[in-house]
């Protein structure tokens, strides 16, 4: 076991799973492999981030964030009717399915249809982050540090 403690900059690899409040898991890393990042190089949510600093390897730490420090909260300005005439003819608006498609920037998006009136050319679109508003709690086990 190393004594040297994260700091900002340093590459790590960490082990995580990660629970909504009621327990459920949504993520985890050991089922697909160990994660590396660089600390404090927004690859990762604020809370996360900052939850590595100061860690030493082999340790494993519980943390809870709240939707400041995930992926925020929700904004209703994200909520948005959009004419059915900017989907291809045959798309099916089906209420809970994500949509995926390019913003005029090029930038990719992701959107949940909440409602449909496909009859009256419109269709909500829900662009928060599917996790935005939600508190979340991790296990960071700490195996390297770069």
């Amino acid at each position: 076991m190393s004594d040297i403690k994260v700091t900002a900059g340093q590459t790590v690899t960490v082990h995580y799973t990660g629970t909504f409040d009621d327990g459920t898991e949504f993520d985890s890393s050991k089922s697909r492999g160990p994660l590396s990042f660089q600390v404090g190089s927004g690859q990762m949510i604020t809370g996360f981030d900052t939850a590595v600093v100061g860690m030493t390897v082999g340790e494993s730490k519980s943390i809870n964030l709240t939707p400041e420090n995930a992926y925020g909260n929700t904004s209703d300005e994200l909520i948005q009717n959009i004419s059915t005439t900017l989907f291809p003819e045959e798309f099916e608006f089906i209420v809970g399915a994500t949509v995926r498609g390019e913003a005029p920037t090029g930038q990719p998006l992701l959107a949940q249809i909440v409602s449909s009136d496909a009859a009256e050319g419109i269709v909500v679109l829900d662009f928060n982050h599917p996790m935005a508003g939600k508190h979340l709690n991790f296990e960071i086990e700490l195996l390297t540090v770069e």
